[in-house]
């Protein structure tokens, strides 16, 4: 129970994490940006780079999440319908300022990017050799033919 309520919170502490510093990059990278930000009158381009940062910061949350409490295989979709939940009323208040496809993109995605997040997180730990004088699972097994 510890274990799930660590990776909830550290899946959200680094979605929220990785969406600022990559808004920082944005900010520096992308010219016209900083300007457009406090209006949020942002270019398509713009629109784009937003919503490749909420997918990083989701695919983060739930890697996360994933390496932290890996037999927990429903806890992603949780902390992704969590990360929702506190979303939906920002797009509410953000409805006039982006067109209709931008918010159905980021809210549709985000729970889906969360649980992939963490099921790719899963797969590579699974997939990491044996530690040395330790026996690996898939060695423990006796060899079909």
């Amino acid at each position: 129970m510890k274990r799930s309520i660590f990776a909830l919170v550290a899946g959200f502490v680094l979605w929220g994490l990785v969406a600022t510093l990559l808004n920082r990059g944005l900010r520096a990278g992308f010219a016209g940006y900083a300007l457009a930000e406090p209006t949020m009158n942002f270019t398509l381009g713009m629109k784009v780079a937003r919503l490749i940062l909420g997918a990083l910061a989701s695919l983060a949350a739930g890697a996360i999440a994933g390496l932290i409490a890996p037999s927990r295989k429903g806890l992603p979709w949780l902390l992704g319908a969590i990360i929702l939940a506190l979303f939906i009323p920002v797009h509410v208040q953000l409805w006039a300022k982006f067109p209709v496809w931008y918010h159905l993109f980021f809210l549709g995605t985000l729970v889906p990017l969360v649980a992939l997040g963490a099921a790719l997180s899963r797969g590579r730990s699974r997939n990491r050799p044996a530690e040395p004088g330790r026996i690996s699972a898939s060695t423990d097994r006796a060899p079909t033919i």
